[in-house]
C-alpha cells in the first residue's frame, strides 16, 4: 500500500508530526478539563430540577433541557465560525491552537453535561433517601454522595468526551486550529502527501486507543 522509508518518516515525525501531536494533546486535554467544569453546572441543575430530583423545578428544567439539546446538536464546524468574534475577544485571535480551545470547550460542554446528568441519575435512590433521613442537605447529597457513587460513570463520561474532542480538534485544523487535523489538510491533502495523511490517521487512532485504555482502567479502579 504505502512503502515506508523509516529515515524519512523520522524526519517528518520530528519536523511536522511531533509538534502537531503536542498541539492536539494540548487542545484536547485543556478543552476536556474546561468542558467538564462548564458542563458540571447545567448537569447538577438538571439533576436538581428534574421532576424526580431533589428540588423539582419544571420551568428551569425545561429551559436547561432545550439549551443543552440545542448546543449539543449544533454542527461543530459551524460553531467554530460562529464563535470567531467571541474567541477573538477571549484570547485575542480567532486562529491557532489556543483559540481552538474556546469552541472545543463550548461544543463539548453540553455533551458532557448530559453524560454527567445520566451518571448522577443512575445513583441508587435508596442511598439518596437514606441521606435525606440523616438530614443531609441537597449540596451534600449531590457532591458527597451522588458524585462519589457516580464516579465510575463520570470517568466514562470524561473519557468519551476526550475522545470526541480529539475528533473535533481534527476538524478545528480545517480553520486554522493547528494540530494533527491541520497537518492532514495542509500536508496530506493540499500537498498530495498520502503518507502524511496515513501517519496522522494512525496517530489519531493510537491516541484514542490510549485514552480509552486509561479511561477503562480508571473505571475499573473506581468501580471496586
Amino acid at each position: 500500500m504505502f512503502g515506508i522509508d523509516f529515515s524519512k518518516f523520522l524526519s517528518v515525525f520530528e519536523r511536522i508530526l511531533l509538534p502537531a501531536i503536542n498541539e492536539t494533546l494540548y487542545m484536547s486535554l485543556v478543552s476536556t478539563f474546561l468542558a467538564f467544569l462548564l458542563g458540571l453546572i447545567p448537569a447538577v441543575l438538571l439533576v436538581l430540577s428534574d421532576k424526580d430530583g431533589l428540588k423539582p423545578n419544571k420551568k428551569l428544567y425545561f429551559v436547561l433541557d432545550i439549551l443543552v439539546n440545542t448546543l449539543r446538536s449544533f454542527p461543530f464546524i459551524i460553531l467554530i465560525i460562529v464563535l470567531f468574534p467571541f474567541t477573538k475577544m477571549i484570547v485575542g485571535t480567532s486562529i491557532g491552537t489556543t483559540a481552538a480551545i474556546v469552541p472545543l470547550t463550548i461544543g463539548a460542554a453540553p455533551f458532557i453535561a448530559r453524560l454527567i446528568e445520566s451518571a448522577l441519575k443512575e445513583v441508587d435512590k435508596g442511598i439518596i433517601e437514606a441521606a435525606k433521613s440523616f438530614g443531609a442537605s441537597n449540596s451534600q447529597i449531590i457532591f458527597k454522595i451522588m458524585f462519589v457513587e457516580a464516579l465510575p460513570g463520570i470517568i466514562s463520561a470524561i473519557t468519551l468526551t476526550l475522545i470526541v474532542i480529539v475528533g473535533f480538534s481534527a476538524m478545528a485544523g480545517a480553520v486554522g486550529g493547528g494540530g494533527l487535523g491541520a497537518v492532514a489538510i495542509n500536508y496530506g491533502y493540499q500537498r498530495f502527501r498520502p503518507d502524511i495523511m496515513l501517519y496522522t490517521v494512525v496517530i489519531l487512532i493510537i491516541m484514542v486507543q490510549i485514552f480509552q485504555s486509561i479511561g477503562n482502567l480508571l473505571y475499573k479502579i473506581t468501580k471496586k
